[in-house]
C-alpha cells in the first residue's frame, strides 16, 4: 500500500511529461511557434526537473522523503492550473517549469523511498511500482488527450458549457490538478523511511515502522546493519559533492552515469512527448495519429508490468541486456521504414486544406520526393511557413507511400523493450548502487545527468526531424543503444536478493 501511494509521483511524473505530446499541435499554430521553440515548451519540464533533483536528494536527506514529495505534489497542482490558464507561451513554459520541480524530486524520491522500505527478495518488484505509475500516467495522458480531442468534435451542450472545443490543450493540461491533489493527502498515510530515521538517530520510531512489515528480531537485526553501514561511513556522513569523486566509488559512480544517459539517448522521450507527431509523419492522419498514440501507452503498460513479475526472479541484468539490444533492432526497423517513403501530391484540393491553399502547391503536383526533409521544404516554398506549420500534416498524409503498419510495429516493439528494461531497471539500480551515507546526493547526481540527456533530446527532436529527417534521428538512437548493450554485457553487475548493505560491500572498494 506504501509503495503504491508513494509511487502516485510517478503517474503524476508520467502524465505531466507526456500530455504535451497531445498539446504541441495546437500551441505551434496559436503561439506561431519555431521548430526550437516548440522543442522548448515539451523540454522546458525537463530543464527545472533536473536543477530539481540536484537539490531534492540532499534536501530529502535535511527533512525526510516523505515531505519533499508532499511539496512535489503542490507544484504539479500548481503548474496544472497555470499550464490551463496560460495566455501567452511565456506563462505556458514558466508553468511547465514549476511543474518541472515537482518531476524532478518525485522522479528520484519515489524509489528511493521505497527501496530504503522493501525486504530485499521483492524490492526490485515494489521499486518498479513507481515506473509503473508512471506508464500508467503516460497512458492516462494519451487517453485523456484523445478522448477530449473526440469531445471537442461533438455538438453535445455541455462541450460547448465547459468550451472543450476552444480549449481543447488547455484541458489536457489542466486535468492533472485533480490526482495532483490526491497525491499531496494520500502521502499523509505514508510513515518516514526507516534508514532515514536511522540517519537521524531516530532508532524507536524505524522499529515502530519497520515492525509493521516484519517481525521485531528481523527489524533489529536490520536496524543493527543499517547502525554498522554508517558508523563505518562516519567520516562521510554528511555525503558532500567531492565523497562522489572518491576512488571506491568509480565503479557505481560510472555505472550510474552511463546507464542515466543510455536510458535518454536512445530516444524514449522522443516517442512519448511527440507520439502523434511521429505518426503523422507516416501519413495516417490526425485522429489515427492519437490512436496509436494509445497503443503506445498501453504496450508501455503491458511490458511494464511484465517486468515488474519478473526483476527479482530473472535479475537486472538479463532483462537490460535483453531489452536494450530489442531497442537498437526496433530503431532500425523504423529508420527502414521511413527510409522507404515516398512523397508525391496527386489529387487536388487536398483533403482538409483549403482551396487557396492548395492551389499553391500546384506546381509540386506529381513530383516525387524520396525523403521527409526535401518535401517539407517544397511544401514551405510553395504556401510559405505559417501555413505550412498548420497544414502540413494533411500535405504529408495525402502524398505519402509508406507502410505505417511498419512504423507502428517499430514504436510499439521499442517502447516494449524500453518498458521491460531501461524504464524500471535504471530507477532500481540507483536505489541499490549507492552506500546509505550518501544516496540522497548519489541519486540526484545521476538523475541530474539522465534529466540533461532527456531535455536535450526533448529539446531537438522536432528540429531533428526537420533538419536531418526521420531515417537519421532513428539510426543514431539505434547506434547509441548497441553502445549501450555492450556496456551492460561487459560491466553491469547483477543486484538482486541482496540487501542493501550486502551490495555496499561488494561495490564500494575504499
Amino acid at each position: 500500500m506504501i509503495a503504491i501511494i508513494v509511487a502516485l509521483g510517478g503517474l503524476l511524473m508520467g502524465f505531466d511529461a507526456s500530455v504535451i505530446s497531445g498539446v504541441v499541435k495546437f500551441i505551434e499554430p496559436e503561439f506561431g511557434l519555431s521548430k526550437l521553440e516548440l522543442g522548448w515548451s515539451v523540454a522546458s519540464l525537463t530543464l527545472t526537473a533536473t536543477l530539481a533533483m540536484m537539490f531534492a536528494g540532499p534536501l530529502s536527506d535535511k527533512i525526510g522523503r516523505r515531505t519533499v514529495l508532499r511539496y512535489a505534489a503542490i507544484l504539479y497542482a500548481i503548474s496544472a492550473l497555470a499550464s490551463a490558464f496560460a495566455p501567452t507561451f511565456l506563462t505556458l513554459v514558466i508553468a511547465r517549469m514549476i511543474g518541472g520541480f515537482g518531476v524532478g524530486a518525485s522522479l528520484i524520491l519515489a524509489p528511493m523511498y521505497i527501496a530504503e522500505m522493501a525486504p530485499p527478495a521483492i524490492r526490485g518488484r515494489m521499486v518498479s511500482f513507481n515506473q509503473l505509475n508512471i506508464v500508467i500516467g503516460i497512458s492516462l495522458a494519451f487517453f485523456t488527450n484523445y478522448l477530449i480531442l473526440k469531445f471537442a468534435q461533438s455538438d453535445a451542450p455541455w462541450v460547448h458549457t465547459l468550451m472543450l472545443d476552444e480549449y481543447e490543450w488547455r484541458w489536457m493540461l489542466g486535468l492533472e490538478a485533480v490526482p495532483a491533489i490526491l497525491y499531496y493527502f494520500g502521502l499523509f498515510f505514508v510513515p518516514n523511511s526507516p534508514r532515514w530515521l536511522i540517519l537521524k538517530g531516530r532508532f524507536d520510531d524505524a522499529k515502530r515502522v519497520m515492525t509493521r512489515f516484519s517481525s521485531a528480531e528481523e527489524a533489529e537485526r536490520e536496524i543493527n546493519s543499517i547502525k554498522e553501514s554508517i558508523e563505518n561511513q562516519v567520516d562521510k556522513e554528511e555525503g558532500k559533492v567531492k565523497d562522489l569523486l572518491r576512488p571506491g566509488l568509480r565503479l557505481v559512480l560510472l555505472i550510474g552515469i552511463v546507464v542515466a544517459v543510455l536510458q535518454q539517448i536512445t530516444g524514449i522521450n522522443s516517442v512519448f512527448f511527440y507520439a502523434p507527431m511521429i505518426f503523422e509523419q507516416s501519413g495516417i492522419g490526425t485522429d489515427a495519429s492519437f490512436i496509436q498514440a494509445i497503443l503506445v501507452g498501453l504496450t508501455n503498460l503491458v511490458f511494464t508490468v511484465i517486468a515488474l513479475l519478473t526483476i527479482d526472479k530473472l535479475g537486472r541484468k538479463p532483462l537490460l541486456s535483453i531489452g536494450v539490444l530489442g531497442i537498437a533492432g526496433s530503431m532500425f526497423l523504423l529508420a527502414y521504414g521511413f527510409s522507404q517513403a515516398r512523397y508525391e501530391l496527386k489529387a487536388f484540393p487536398v483533403e482538409g486544406v483549403p482551396t487557396e491553399v492548395s492551389e499553391k502547391l500546384e506546381p509540386i503536383k506529381g513530383i516525387v520526393y524520396d525523403s521527409d526533409i526535401a518535401f517539407k521544404a517544397a511544401i514551405q516554398e510553395q504556401v510559405g511557413r505559417g501555413e505550412a506549420m498548420v497544414y502540413e500534416t494533411n500535405i504529408i498524409t495525402a502524398a505519402i507511400t509508406a507502410n505505417p503498419m511498419l512504423i507502428l510495429v517499430g514504436v510499439l516493439s521499442f517502447v516494449a523493450f524500453f518498458a521491460m528494461s531501461l524504464g524500471p531497471i535504471m530507477w532500481v539500480l540507483f536505489s541499490e548502487l549507492f552506500p546509505n551515507y550518501i544516496r540522497g546526493l548519489a541519486i540526484s547526481f545521476v538523475g541530474f545527468v539522465n534529466s540533461m540527456v532527456s531535455f536535450t533530446v526533448q529539446l531537438v527532436f522536432p528540429w531533428e526531424l526537420n533538419t536531418i529527417g526521420n531515417v537519421w534521428t532513428f539510426v543514431i538512437y539505434g547506434l547509441f543503444a548497441l553502445a549501450g548493450f555492450i556496456f551492460v554485457i561487459k560491466v553491469l553487475p547483477e543486484t538482486k536478493g541482496k540487501s542493501l548493505e550486502e551490495l555496499e560491500k561488494q561495490l564500494v572498494r575504499d
